[in-house]
């Protein structure tokens, strides 16, 4: 998961014979103009539904939001964060793992700055997509992706070549 107040990103992917595939991705766009608590219960809901759906039977990893000096920021997220635990765990999940943001460009990329395009490519690359396969605008899913297979990757569960940067 790539979780965010705007626009938190949901992936699922499979993994077999150390092969991974896309099973599904989905967004979900907040309205800036809503009450905070409001969004939080967009997110808590579309997780919910997300996640029911697809039933996940390996880890639930999600991309760790750095601390950062703007009180508001971290706030924003980590009630997204806590909408999603709520979702979670109504449904007897729980987040296995967190992942920083550099070690997740740096896996699937192997560089720990790739821009969001760089991210999108290896991701298509990594999940045999061609290459007119389209992320949703700002790249959450592709995001949320990304997370999932750099922990594939980190935890050797793939066979990839980490794409020179």
């Amino acid at each position: 998961m790539d979780l965010s107040l705007t626009s938190p990103g949901f992936a699922v992917v499979d993994v077999k014979n150390r092969v991974p595939t896309l099973v599904a991705t989905s967004i979900v766009k907040t309205d800036a103009g809503e009450a905070r608590p409001l969004r939080y219960e967009v997110i808590e809901a579309h997780a919910l539904l997300f996640f029911r759906e697809h039933k996940p039977d390996s880890e639930i990893i999600r991309e760790v939001w750095p601390p950062a000096r703007n009180y508001d920021q971290n706030d924003k997220v980590h009630g997204a964060w806590s909408a999603v635990d709520r979702a979670l765990s109504r449904l007897g999940y729980e987040v296995a793992d967190n992942l920083t943001p550099p070690n997740v460009k740096k896996l699937v990329t192997g560089n720990g700055r790739a821009e969001k395009d760089v991210v999108a490519e290896a991701v298509r690359r990594i999940l045999r997509l061609g290459p007119d396969y389209k992320f949703a605008a700002g790249y959450d899913d592709s995001d949320a992706l990304a997370v999932i297979l750099a922990y594939l990757i980190r935890e050797n569960l793939i066979d990839t070549e980490v794409a020179a940067a």
